[in-house]
């Protein structure tokens, strides 16, 4: 149990990733903060699909308080947390030819869920991990967010990106107090998200240009999160771990 005695917060926990995540990380010892924002019933039956080894709390995250109260409320469950998982996020469309309100309103709410409220969680995270002994942080950026991403989706390739340079500020910045970064560039997973595009642009559009010819499987994400997460695992610190299955190279 690699990971036992572990208390990690997982935002987005109730959708196909974070799911995965959660199970991946209990698999090895952890107990888990299975966020989540609406689907209170969603977060219940992954709790107890994990034999209890956790808690659910909830949190708007396109609210700017939110972050703050959700990870007091954590830490006051766990009394201490060595991980945090930034996995929240949604995908909006927005032409360039919009109305300039349209067009500000869906890039303040990307932003918000997918980059700023992981911004404020590393935060606290970072103040709590420096005052007891430790903690990694992962962030859940994007292939998009490394290889620029469709005009009627720049804010969501934009907020990815931002997650990446987040990371590695982190890591450069806090690895001496013990403080680590990793974060995870998956292409397509088979989740939610990626069946909304399927339905609007078919699945040849979404499979064009990955070599082996499938998305991942969510389980895949969790596994790797987990092993992120393994005390060995140190010297990722700053590392921005490619699960795209080869369509997109550096």
């Amino acid at each position: 149990m690699t990971l036992s005695g572990q208390s990690i917060l997982v935002t987005g926990a109730t959708g196909a990733i974070g799911r995965a995540i959660c199970h991946a990380l209990v698999a090895e010892g952890a107990r888990v903060v299975i966020h989540y924002g609406r689907n209170r019933d969603a977060a219940e039956a992954l709790l107890a699909a994990l034999d209890g080894r956790g808690w659910c709390l909830s949190a708007d995250l396109s609210d700017p308080a939110a972050p703050q109260a959700l990870w007091d409320r954590a830490v006051a469950a766990a009394g201490r947390l060595t991980g945090l998982v930034n996995n929240a996020g949604i995908r909006s469309e927005v032409a360039v030819d919009a109305p300039m309100g349209e067009w500000q309103r869906v890039w303040a709410q990307e932003m918000r869920v997918n980059f700023l409220s992981a911004v404020d969680l590393s935060k606290l995270a970072i103040l709590h991990f420096r005052q007891n002994g430790g903690g990694r942080i992962v962030n859940m950026a994007s292939r998009a967010g490394q290889r620029g991403y469709a005009s009627n989706a720049m804010a969501y390739g934009a907020s990815k990106a931002a997650l990446i340079n987040l990371t590695k500020s982190i890591a450069q910045s806090h690895g001496h107090e013990g403080v680590t970064a990793v974060a995870l560039a998956p292409g397509w997973v088979r989740t939610e998200m990626a069946e909304a595009y399927i339905a609007q642009h078919g699945e040849a559009a979404a499979l064009a240009g990955i070599p082996i010819a499938r998305m991942a499987a969510p389980e895949e994400i969790g596994e790797i999160t987990a092993f992120a997460f393994r005390p060995s695992q140190a010297s990722l610190n700053g590392a921005v771990l490619d699960v795209n299955g080869g369509s997109y190279l550096r």
